[in-house]
């Protein structure tokens, strides 16, 4: 069912790693069509294209879900639910607002005075998937930090389903109310260029499917964006532990789509036979083909000699979620993850709802290059510098030097002309 590996078959590691790069290239052509249609024909690219592939009969009038939809749509959502949205929510902002940056400003040498300055993004556009159940916690995780960072304008793009109500209550739980029925490329393309019925954003920001994806990177440029994620994965790196519990942790990451990777990294080979049984027993009880499809085709439990050989593959992976059950402090040593999970109940379900941090995470080795969604995504940190006579004086020299060597008299001239 699942395939184990010993760590010195590189080649086999590297095809999990790599095992969404076709898919990707594939999506690239089929997505270039719809992202320029709607690019030049708006609404009416816009409105085909959610016939096409949502399903959905959209008008100018419908586009957007009414308030009394969203007013509606509270008394489809069960309390408990409310409340875990609620809790979700305050756990979500204290998190964001330990991130928020601070202006600050410093005389670094008479007379010369520099600082950093925080200005949220003007508008920002959420992409929420819509799978077969609403994804309310994306709606948290995407709208929070933006509200947080003070984010003028926030707009929410998902899918038409008949289902999506808990979605509703949860933007309007989070202060929004402007949600468009849309998904897939056409929405990215929607949201990056404007349409009559579709406002023009700065940035988008959600995770989506490899179409999604592959929008986001052709408009990228146009506007901007968070990052570039593919299917979700999980790396877990154990020297003991319940076999229950990473077998479970394992289902949890394996039901997200057909793509998606769970792979054990292991020191002990006992540990790495339990919990391929509990694997098979666990996966019966869920009964879900994604997860079964997913374990058998990218899944891996692999054998290391020694947790300095687990370390190095959990560096070189850069899993999108790495949980971490080991005997001593090993944080100083990994160094390229989205999200970090510490010991047997730090669960990466934690992370995808309630705990706090952010679940949009990279994927796909990107962990190499940044982090996770977060404030910093929602607000731009321009410079600022203030210089007295004197404080330029002290300066003249070395702007002259450096000016003259790259050829910019010009440069030189508008300092030399105030002396």
């Amino acid at each position: 069912m699942i395939q184990v590996i010993d760590a010195k078959d590189k080649e086999k590691i590297k095809k999990i790693k790599q095992r969404s790069k076709k898919n990707f290239e594939l999506a690239i052509n089929k997505v270039i069509p719809i992202v320029n249609g709607v690019k030049t024909l708006g609404d009416r690219a816009l409105f085909d294209y959610v016939k096409k592939y949502d399903n959905f009969e959209i008008t100018k009038n419908n586009i957007l879900v009414s308030k009394e939809e969203i007013k509606q749509a509270y008394s489809k959502v069960d309390e408990k639910t409310i409340s875990a949205i609620k809790e979700a929510k305050e756990n979500i902002e204290k998190y964001a607002q330990l991130q928020m940056p601070k202006e600050w400003s410093e005389e670094v040498k008479p007379g010369v005075k520099v600082g950093q300055l925080v200005r949220p993004i003007e508008k920002v556009g959420c992409y929420v998937p819509g799978g077969n159940f609403p994804l309310v916690s994306s709606v948290l995780m995407t709208v929070l930090p933006a509200k947080v960072a003070g984010v003028k304008e926030i707009v929410v793009c998902t899918p038409p389903k008949e289902n999506n109500f808990a979605l509703y209550v949860a933007c309007d739980i989070c202060g929004i109310d402007k949600i468009y029925r849309m998904g897939g490329a056409q929405a990215i393309a929607a949201m990056a260029y404007g349409t009559d019925s579709v406002v023009k954003v700065d940035k988008i920001v959600g995770p989506g499917n490899v179409f999604v994806t592959a929008a986001k990177k052709l408009v990228y440029g146009d506007v901007g964006i968070d990052f570039l994620a593919g299917p979700s994965e999980v790396l877990i790196l154990a020297e003991y532990g319940n076999p229950s519990f990473i077998a479970a942790d394992m289902l949890a990451q394996a039901e997200h789509d057909l793509l998606a990777s769970a792979v054990l990294v292991t020191t002990d080979r006992k540990l790495a036979k339990d919990v391929e049984k509990e694997l098979e027993i666990q996966l019966k009880e869920l009964n879900s083909s994604f997860a079964a499809e997913s374990l058998r085709k990218y899944g891996a439990i692999i054998i290391v000699k020694d947790i300095e050989e687990g370390i190095e593959i959990a560096n070189n992976f850069a899993p999108e979620h790495l949980e971490v059950i080991v005997k001593e402090d090993i944080i100083s040593k990994l160094d390229n993850f989205g999200a970090l999970f510490i010991g047997e109940y730090s669960p990466e379900a934690a992370g995808d709802y309630c705990s706090g941090p952010n679940h949009v995470l990279p994927t796909g080795g990107v962990a190499k290059f940044r982090a996770g969604l977060g404030i910093l995504d929602f607000v731009k940190m321009p410079t600022v510098q203030e210089l007295s006579k004197e404080g330029l004086n002290s300066l003249k020299d070395t702007i002259k030097s450096l000016a003259s060597v790259e050829g910019l008299d010009g440069h030189k001239k508008s300092v030399e002309k105030r002396f």
